[in-house]
C-alpha cells in the first residue's frame, strides 16, 4: 500500500507544480480583465505561462519551491506512520519524475542532496482531528516570495489598525520583488512561531474565499484594497492589481504581545490536496 500511497502524493505534487489552480487562474484572468497597458501585458503573459505548463506537464516556475505538507489526521487514522514515511519518499519521487528543481541546501556548507529533503525537509505540519481519515495539502513554496515574508511583533495597543498598517506597509515595500499580483497569507496572534505558520496556513485557502467570522473577512476586504490602491501592480510595473487575495488566519495571544506573520506567496500559488481513507484509497480535493 505505501507504493501506492507514495505516488498518489507524488503525482499530487506534481499537479501542484505544474497546474495552477482554477481559483487561481480566474483570479489572474479577472485581472487581465480590468487591467490595461503595462500591466495587462504582464497579465496576459502569465497566463500563457500557465497555459504552457498544463499543458505540456512542466513546471510553471523554475522555482519549484520547498516542499510543504499540511496533514491533518484523524486519531483513528490508522496509517499514519506509513505516512509520515510517504510524504518524503514522494518528494523524492516527484523530485525525478516531474522533474522538480532541486531546492534543499545544508545552511553550513551548500551541499544539495539533489531530492528535496533534508533536515527537516520537507516541511511538515501536523494536525489531529477527529476521524479515521487524513487530508494532505500540498503548498510548493517559492523562494522569491518566502524572502518577501516577515513577522511583525506589535504591541496590543497597535490594535487591529496597527495590523493594518503593518501588513499594507510591508507588502507595498516589496514592490515587484515577490512577482506580484501575490497572495497574501496573515497570521495574528498566537506567538511568533505560530504567527508566521498560521499565515503560510492561510495560504491553503482558494483565492478570494473570506474567513467565517466577519471582523476577520472585513480586515482581508481592507487590506486588500489598500495593497490594490497602492499602484504597484503586476511585476510591480504599475496597476490595479497588487494582490489577488488576502487571507487572514489568527490565534488567541498574551496579553502583552500581539505578533503578526505576513507570508507572501507569488502569482504562481500552487497547491493541491488529497484526502486519504483508513483503507488506504485516495481522493483529490479541493
Amino acid at each position: 500500500m505505501s507504493g501506492t500511497l507514495t505516488n498518489a502524493v507524488s503525482e499530487a505534487l506534481g499537479r501542484a507544480a505544474t497546474a495552477l489552480p482554477t481559483d487561481v487562474v480566474r483570479a489572474l484572468e479577472a485581472a487581465r480583465d480590468r487591467e490595461s497597458g503595462p500591466a495587462r501585458v504582464q497579465l496576459e503573459a502569465i497566463l500563457r505561462n500557465v497555459n504552457v505548463a498544463r499543458e505540456g506537464a512542466v513546471p510553471i516556475c523554475q522555482d519549484t519551491g520547498t516542499v510543504t505538507y499540511f496533514v491533518k489526521f484523524g486519531v483513528r487514522f490508522p496509517r499514519l506512520a506509513e505516512l509520515r514515511e510517504v510524504l518524503e519518499a514522494a518528494t523524492r519521487s516527484a523530485t525525478e519524475t516531474v522533474p522538480l528543481r532541486p531546492n534543499t541546501v545544508h545552511p553550513f556548507t551548500g551541499a544539495n542532496p539533489g531530492d528535496n529533503t533534508g533536515e527537516y525537509i520537507p516541511a511538515v505540519t501536523w494536525e489531529p482531528v477527529d476521524g479515521d481519515e487524513a487530508e494532505v495539502h500540498i503548498l510548493p513554496k517559492g523562494g522569491g516570495s518566502e524572502n518577501c515574508s516577515a513577522l511583525k511583533m506589535l504591541t496590543p495597543s497597535a490594535g487591529m489598525k496597527g495590523v493594518l498598517e503593518a501588513v499594507a506597509d510591508h507588502v507595498v515595500s516589496r514592490e515587484g520583488k515577490p512577482c506580484p499580483p501575490t497572495v497574501i497569507g496573515v497570521g495574528i496572534g498566537g506567538g511568533a512561531d505560530m504567527a508566521l505558520k498560521l499565515g503560510k496556513r492561510a495560504l491553503l485557502r482558494p483565492v478570494g474565499t473570506r474567513h467565517p467570522e466577519p471582523e476577520v473577512a472585513r480586515l482581508e476586504e481592507q487590506l486588500e484594497r489598500l495593497i490594490n490602491a497602492s499602484g504597484v501592480g503586476p511585476m510591480g510595473l504599475g496597476g490595479e492589481t497588487t494582490v489577488l487575495a488576502v487571507h487572514v488566519e489568527y490565534a488567541h495571544r498574551h496579553p502583552a504581545s500581539l505578533p503578526v506573520g505576513i507570508v507572501v506567496q507569488c502569482w504562481a500559488d500552487r497547491r493541491a490536496a488529497l484526502r486519504i481513507g483508513p483503507d488506504g484509497s485516495v481522493t483529490t480535493i479541493g
